[in-house]
């Protein structure tokens, strides 16, 4: 058994890949050898990251789509399907944090786009390439959640319960779907250095009040992320499913 990690052949979806920790996540999957379909909102990012890795051995292919509406979801996969292949590397990395601060200050508008965002894109997607994995014998999920899903952001009450909800999701479709040898497992990173996060790190005081305590002092960067998402989505993770692993530094320790 060779050590290497090898996505040769293989097509994958990568949800917010244009950027932060989608991107290291698509640039892993790609030097691997698998074809990346990129999805957000904004096609110039999209094709701007995609030109970053075209000397990559895998393809990468950038196609807009708002993950919170369901028919361009639809369209997205039908579209990666006609022009690509059918998926058989799914990475729910799309997110969105709003509502920061007092949870009596969130409403349900924010709750709402919240749900859109974290958790029903995931689950449309789900639904959409899951039976064609499973007709051709297999595929990997993999769900990019958070070490807030774990314990509570302070003041994030509704990421906090969004990526806790995809959590548990996660491990009820590797449940259900082991039989058919569809793995879903979920990555928790910490405290990542992208401007998703940037409220968190870019203040030094507030920075070192998060990170002053980790085993590991250091703030994470995408390019931790990115390699276990490779590892988990090949066959050298086989008989691993419904699984968190934890990238933060030690912090939850």
């Amino acid at each position: 058994m060779t050590l290497t990690i090898s996505l040769q052949g293989k097509v994958a979806l990568v949800t917010g890949g244009g950027r932060g920790i989608g991107l290291n996540i698509t640039r892993c999957l790609a030097q691997a050898g698998a074809d990346v379909v990129i999805a957000s909102r904004k096609q110039a990012a999209l094709d701007e990251a995609a030109a970053q890795m075209a000397d990559l051995p895998g393809r990468v292919i950038p196609i807009a789509c708002h993950v919170g509406r369901e028919e361009e979801l639809t369209a997205l996969v039908e579209r990666t399907t006609a022009d690509v292949g059918p998926v058989d590397i799914l990475v729910n990395n799309a997110a969105t944090n709003i509502g920061q601060g007092p949870s009596l200050q969130t409403n349900t508008a924010m709750l709402d786009k919240m749900i859109d965002v974290n958790v029903k894109a995931a689950f449309r997607l789900v639904h959409a390439v899951v039976p064609s994995m499973i007709e051709r014998g297999g595929g990997s999920v993999l769900n990019i959640v958070s070490i807030s899903g774990l314990q509570p952001q302070a003041g994030g009450l509704l990421y906090s319960f969004t990526k806790a909800g995809l959590i548990m999701l996660t491990r009820n479709w590797a449940r259900e779907f082991g039989p058919q040898r569809v793995r879903v497992n979920a990555i928790a990173p910490g405290l990542i250095k992208t401007g998703f996060s940037a409220y968190y790190w870019q203040d030094e005081e507030r920075k070192a009040e998060l990170v002053g305590d980790q085993p590991l002092t250091r703030l994470g960067l995408p390019e931790d992320v990115g390699p276990a998402a490779a590892f988990l989505s090949s066959d050298l993770a086989s008989f691993i499913t419904g699984q968190v692993l934890v990238i933060d530094g030690g912090a939850l320790a």
